[in-house]
């Protein structure tokens, strides 16, 4: 049967998080006079991304709540004591200046309008819904969607297939009826693809050469590929060019 909604992962899908990180991070250590605690900033920057990876996946994992996991994010990344009040407020001061480099990616906008006449969309993210729904309107795509939703308020994560029925239940769909577009081969792709849904997995750089891909989902370079993997009669889009 044809699918008819599309739902979407967020960070690093849509919004070029990793960017917007790397470029927050870098701007606030600068500021907070850190820089000198490493060797150099790709240092800090590696540091900083393995202490994120860590930390959210006890909270993907249920091990802790949404606030507990940035707070011991600053935690450990500075290797000190902290009381909640400061953890928050560095982090607060870490978010500042990476919500200055929020973006979209640039083949974001255009699959949105080439298929906002044939399928319905929706968002379903491991983050929490205030984080995701203030994005999406920064962004300016929030009206796109018809339905967000995120892990901390489902009370489950991807790759659980709860996650990923939760969202087709939203949509009234039938998980076969859906297609779902994220970039972690396991937490988006083979999660989908085990909770029934057509499974798209976007690698725009190769970031995951190294990754024995999933069997099962379709692996694009480029969302100007998903019209085709849909079956949509659309110009819009080429041939993957990992085929």
């Amino acid at each position: 049967m044809a699918i008819e909604a599309v739902v979407w992962d967020v960070d690093d899908t849509l919004f070029d998080y990793t960017t917007a990180d790397r470029e927050g991070l870098r701007a606030h250590l600068a500021a907070e006079g850190l820089l000198d605690g490493y060797g150099s900033v790709e240092d800090a920057l590696t540091r900083w991304r393995e202490v994120t990876e860590i930390q959210w996946a006890r909270f993907a994992a249920g091990e802790v709540d949404y606030v507990t996991q940035r707070r011991d994010r600053a935690r450990v990344f500075l290797g000190r004591e902290m009381t909640d009040a400061e953890a928050d407020e560095w982090f607060l001061r870490y978010v500042t200046h990476y919500e200055t480099a929020w973006a979209l990616f640039p083949d974001v906008l255009p699959v949105l309008d080439a298929l906002a006449a044939s399928h319905r969309h929706a968002v379903l993210s491991n983050s929490s819904l205030p984080v995701q729904d203030r994005k999406l309107r920064t962004l300016g795509v929030h009206d796109r969607f018809e339905a967000i939703l995120c892990a901390a308020e489902l009370g489950v994560s991807k790759p659980e297939p709860a996650a990923f029925l939760a969202a087709c239940e939203a949509l009234g769909l039938p998980p076969h009826r859906v297609a779902y577009v994220g970039d972690h081969p396991e937490i988006d792709a083979r999660g989908a693809m085990e909770a029934g849904l057509l499974s798209v997995w976007i690698d725009r750089v190769g970031a995951w050469a190294t990754v024995e891909p999933p069997v099962g989902p379709r692996r694009i370079a480029s969302l100007a590929e998903l019209p085709a993997v849909l079956g949509t009669d659309s110009r819009f889009g080429a041939p993957s060019t990992f085929r």
